[in-house]
């Protein structure tokens, strides 16, 4: 199909030219021939007139034009998957469908065990690929690479639907024969002593409570960082570190290591979990369906069920 004398296929292979900056990776990705895919390139030059991608050293990199054109190729293609690729009904029982969906390793432990219970009680044929957790799920989304997130709320896009899933609070965990297992758990034996925290993958960005943290101009020292969060209470097993983690799932491991919890000497807010969809997905009906079913998984999970 052509439009404008374009040939739509071209911007298939432009946007995965563009997520790889390489040939040989967005062949792969498009199961194209390497020398099929630059023939591709060589087109979408010719009628953009531009070279769109360069080699610089031993990568390429794109040019102002190409950068220009990412996202609105991206929005594009997401468009016409939403508009053609979507079944018009969804029956768990017989689908074949993938459901991919961004969430840390704290949901994955405390929450979707929840949700699968209640998809194995509907005989659901569907699967669930929870992707790495990332600094910037909201690009996932947009790319159409997510289909849904699930992360504090004040994470979300605001370019996005959404709805707040559950409210989470937060607890300090410390090693049980540890010196801050002993006496008042107080600010300042909080702030003094050492830290283990989770940042992201991708060297940037930061959780909810060391957000809440910098905002309040509170500085915490940080001795050990790890990119998960189920970790954090068994790296304070045999010193006198702090992790501050979400009580569900520090109740959760509490029961693994031998830690003590103790209530944060600092007012943490109330963290609202929520999930989000890309706009142009809000009447796809396996979305409609999951959604149903983490708003079932999240009563089951208030209800102590397993």
């Amino acid at each position: 199909m052509r439009f404008n004398r374009l040939d739509l296929n071209l911007l298939v292979a432009l946007d995965a030219l563009l997520a790889e900056r390489s040939i040989t990776r967005a062949a792969e990705r498009l199961n194209l021939s390497p020398s099929a895919t630059s023939n591709a390139l060589a087109r979408l030059r010719e009628y953009f007139d531009d070279e769109l991608l360069v080699q610089v050293g031993r990568k390429m990199e794109p040019t102002p034009r190409a950068l220009g054109l990412e996202e609105s190729v991206r929005d594009v293609l997401v468009r016409v998957d939403s508009a053609i690729a979507i079944q018009p009904r969804f029956d768990p029982t017989t689908s074949d469908r993938t459901f991919r969906i961004f969430a840390s390793d704290y949901t994955q432990l405390v929450f979707a065990p929840h949700l699968l219970a209640l998809a194995s009680e509907e005989r659901c044929a569907a699967r669930f690929d929870f992707l790495p957790q990332v600094s910037n799920p909201q690009r996932s989304l947009e790319r159409g690479e997510a289909d849904l997130l699930i992360i504090p709320r004040g994470f979300l896009s605001p370019d996005h639907p959404h709805e707040v899933l559950y409210a989470e609070t937060f607890m300090c965990v410390v090693w049980r024969d540890g010196r801050m297992a002993r006496g008042l758990f107080s600010r300042e034996r909080y702030l003094d002593a050492g830290h283990v925290v989770m940042h992201p993958q991708g060297g940037v960005g930061s959780s909810f409570e060391d957000q809440f943290v910098m905002r309040h101009g509170v500085a915490r020292r940080v001795a050990v960082t790890s990119y998960g969060f189920a970790m954090l209470p068994a790296l304070v097993v045999g010193t006198d570190l702090v992790a501050t983690v979400h009580a569900r799932l520090a109740r959760q491991l509490q029961a693994a290591w031998p830690v003590e919890l103790r209530e944060p000497p600092l007012e943490f807010p109330v963290m609202e979990q929520g999930i989000q969809w890309h706009k142009y997905r809000s009447q796809d009906p396996g979305l409609v369906w999951l959604r149903k079913l983490l708003r079932q998984a999240v009563t089951r999970m208030d209800a102590g069920l397993c």
